[in-house]
């Protein structure tokens, strides 16, 4: 089974929320989660993001892959930095 970090898309039509989720990759984009990371809201000025550490760690330990939209998140929290196209803490 593949681990992906990803958002979840919550909130409403034009007020988007976003929980940052540890999801089986092959699960639609609001199905259902292994467990809730954290969340993210874009409409508040700035953006809001809070992101519990040691869970993500662990999912990153075991070879979950975060996507192109929770990089950002991940690198501004510190919790990854991007090298040569690895992930390393």
């Amino acid at each position: 089974m593949g681990l992906t970090i990803r958002l979840k898309r919550m909130g409403t039509k034009n007020s988007p929320n976003y929980r940052i989720v540890a999801v089986d990759k092959r699960a639609t984009r609001d199905g259902r989660s292994i467990e809730n990371l954290g969340y993210y809201n874009p409409v508040t000025n700035p953006a809001t993001v809070v992101l519990e550490e040691e869970p993500t760690m662990k999912y990153l330990q075991q070879g979950a892959q975060p996507t192109e939209a929770v990089v950002p998140l991940l690198r501004d929290k510190g919790i990854i930095k991007t090298s040569a196209g690895a992930w390393i803490k």
